[in-house]
C-alpha cells in the first residue's frame, strides 16, 4: 500500500516535490454549494477549517474533501462537527460529505498492528522473535534473512526489507487495477529489489508478513481476525474487506486520480488485493473516529502493548513528513498548538486518502479525500488542513508536551 502521503502515481521513490514538473493538474469543476446547517446556527463556525477545505478543492483542484472532528472537551451540542468542500461524484454533482464510505489505504496497518499486539498480551506471538519463527524460510532470498528480523521491526518499518510497490511495474498502477494478488507473490518480488538505505524504510511488505503470522498463529486468515477482534466488536458496519471485489458497496465517494497526459479519471473501481493487510480497507470517518478513540482510549489493547505501540522512531520526512515519527502501526506527528496527534494516514492509487487521528485532550479528526494531492503545494495544504481541525479554536502553547515515550 501506498505510504500516506505518497501520490497517485505512486513514485515513491522521488516523493511529491519530484512530480511537479512532471504532472498537469487539471482544472476541478465548481465545488458543489455546502448550505449552512443548524449547527452551524448555534455552535461556532469553523471558519478556519473551511476555508482549508475550500483551499484543497480550489487552488489544489482536489475533487472533494471532508473532515469530522469529535471534541469531548466541548459542549454537548457541538462536540462533533463535520466541514466539506467539492464534489464527492462528478458524473452527478453530488456534494462532497463526511458519511460517505472510501478505501483507506494504509489505515488499514493500524487495524493489523493492534491485532498482533493483542496476540502479543496473549503470549502467541512475542514481538522481539524472528519473523523466520512464525514462517519459517520464507525471507531467505536476495540477502534477506527473517531469521534476522523481528515482529517488532516488521511493525515499525525497520526491518530493512523494501516495499514491492517500489517495483518498476509500480510506476503504473492503473495497468493492474484488475489484477488479483497474492501476499506471497508480492513478498517474493519485494525480495526480488535492492535492500533500503535508511534504517526506517516504509513498506507494506512488512504488514503483509505482519498478516501471515497472525494467520499462522489463529489459524484464521488475518482478515477474518481483525473482523473477529477489531471491526464486529467495535459495531464498525461501514468497515469491511472488499477482497476481489473492485466496487465500493453503499454509499461512498468516487475517486480521482491524474493520468499521466493530464487526464483526470475516475479510479474508483480497483482490485485492492495487492493492499492486502497493509491497504484493503474499505470505511468511513466516523467508523474510524471510533477505532482510533477506542484504540488510544485502551479499550482494544492492554496498557503495556498500547505503551509498546507510542513508542516511536524518527520517520523518514520523505516517505512521510517533516516531524513525523513511527511507532507500531501508528504514526506520531507535532501540532502547532502544543502536543502531538496519533494516528495514520492512508493513499490508494486510485485516488482516496483518509486520515483518522486523536489529538491532545481527546480532540479526533477523520479526514476524506477523494483526489490524492500531487503537488508539493497541494501535500502542505492537506497537512495544514490536519493541523487546522486539531487547533482551530485551542490556543497556542509555548512548549509542546511529550506525549507517549519516543526512543
Amino acid at each position: 500500500m501506498a505510504s500516506p502521503r505518497t501520490t497517485s502515481t505512486l513514485g515513491r521513490r522521488a516523493g511529491v516535490a519530484a512530480l511537479l514538473a512532471a504532472m498537469v493538474v487539471p482544472a476541478a469543476p465548481a465545488a458543489a454549494r455546502q448550505l449552512p446547517t443548524a449547527h452551524d446556527a448555534v455552535c461556532r463556525a469553523h471558519s478556519e477549517l473551511r476555508q482549508a477545505l475550500r483551499t484543497l478543492t480550489g487552488r489544489d483542484r482536489i475533487t472533494g474533501a471532508a473532515v469530522l472532528v469529535t471534541d469531548p472537551n466541548a459542549d454537548a451540542t457541538c462536540g462533533s462537527w463535520t466541514a466539506t468542500a467539492g464534489t464527492a461524484d462528478l458524473r452527478t454533482g453530488r456534494a462532497m460529505n463526511a458519511a460517505d464510505r472510501l478505501r483507506v489505504g494504509s489505515v488499514t496497518k493500524t487495524f493489523t498492528a493492534t491485532v498482533v499486539l493483542q496476540l502479543a498480551a496473549e503470549h502467541r506471538i512475542a514481538l522481539d522473535a524472528p519473523v523466520d519463527h512464525y514462517l519459517p524460510g520464507l525471507i531467505r532470498q536476495g540477502g534477506y534473512d527473517g531469521r534476522r528480523i523481528t515482529v517488532r521491526q516488521l511493525l515499525r518499518h525497520t526491518s530493512g526489507l523494501p516495499d514491492y510497490l517500489d517495483a518498476p511495474e509500480w510506476e503504473h498502477p492503473e495497468r493492474l487495477r484488475n489484477r488479483h494478488f497474492e501476499p506471497h507473490e508480492l513478498i517474493a518480488r519485494a525480495l526480488d529489489l535492492p535492500r533500503p538505505t535508511n534504517t526506517w524504510h516504509y513498506a507494506t511488505t512488512n504488514y503483509l508478513l505482519a498478516g501471515l503470522i497472525i494467520g499462522k498463529v489463529t489459524g484464521r486468515s488475518p482478515e477474518e481476525e481483525i473482523t473477529r477482534r477489531v471491526i464486529r466488536p467495535l459495531g464498525l458496519h461501514d468497515t469491511y474487506w472488499p477482497g476481489d471485489d473492485t466496487r465500493i458497496q453503499g454509499p461512498h465517494s468516487r475517486s480521482y486520480f491524474t493520468t499521466e497526459d493530464g487526464l483526470l479519471t475516475d479510479g474508483t473501481a480497483w482490485n485492492t488485493t495487492f493492499g492486502g493487510v497493509g491497504g484493503a480497507l474499505v470505511s468511513t470517518p466516523a467508523d474510524l473516529t471510533r477505532f482510533v478513540t477506542a484504540l488510544l482510549g485502551g479499550r482494544l489493547l492492554p496498557a503495556a502493548q498500547l505503551a509498546d505501540m507510542r513508542r516511536t522512531v524518527a520517520a523518514d520526512p520523505d516517505r512521510l513528513w517533516p516531524g513525523a515519527r513511527y511507532g507500531l502501526g501508528l504514526i506520531a506527528s507535532p501540532l502547532r498548538c502544543g502536543g502531538l496527534w496519533w494516528g495514520h494516514a492512508g493513499t490508494v492509487p486510485g485516488g482516496h486518502r483518509a486520515l483518522t487521528a486523536v489529538g491532545p485532550g481527546g480532540r479526533s479528526v477523520a479526514v476524506a479525500l477523494n483526489k490524492v494531492p500531487d503537488t508539493l503545494q497541494a501535500e502542505q495544504d492537506f497537512l495544514a488542513t490536519v493541523q487546522t481541525a486539531f487547533c482551530e479554536e485551542r490556543p497556542a502553547e509555548g512548549t509542546a508536551p511529550t506525549e507517549g515515550t519516543h526512543r
